[in-house]
């Protein structure tokens, strides 16, 4: 059994720890939000933040997560997800909306760290994180959206 720190509760998980993060999370704790997009930490579908920073679950063994802080797209919270969430209503950013949870968790885990980012910064920390409907203009103006409710 394996005790883990997911959305501020604390669970006990019965897996192998070379088990992906996103599948403990997915088929162990039926919590779907994260999506599985390629397996190989390249879409950023499965992106979740581990102690604040973004991370790819689907790559992250959950014997290497330790006591971390698994923040899930269910649990994400605080004033600059409110933003992010707010600014992707507001600018209608989700087409198809596969890919949008890992999306706003990078968003988030992007304004976090820098409040007030240029556009070289949003592709920067956006790169890797594939929407196949291409809203990547809408995600980059929500980005900056957010940051200016922020100020």
């Amino acid at each position: 059994m394996l005790t883990l720190n997911l959305n501020g509760v604390v669970r006990e998980v019965d897996a192998d720890p070379d088990m992906p993060l996103l599948w403990v999370i997915r088929d162990r704790l039926d919590m779907t939000g994260t999506k599985y997009g390629c397996g190989i930490a390249q879409c950023g579908a499965c992106t979740v933040h581990l102690d604040g920073q973004p991370v790819r679950s689907c790559q992250t063994r959950i014997g290497d997560v330790g006591e971390a802080k698994i923040t899930t797209i269910e649990g994400v919270q605080g004033k600059v997800a409110d933003a992010v969430k707010a600014a992707w209503r507001g600018l209608d950013v989700v087409q198809c909306g596969y890919c949008q949870s890992g999306q706003i968790m990078s968003a988030i885990g992007l304004l976090t760290d820098n409040p007030k980012p240029s556009d070289a910064d949003i592709d920067g920390a956006m790169d890797g994180n594939v929407c196949r409907c291409g809203t990547y203009q809408r995600i980059r103006a929500a980005i900056h959206e957010a940051a200016r409710s922020l100020a």
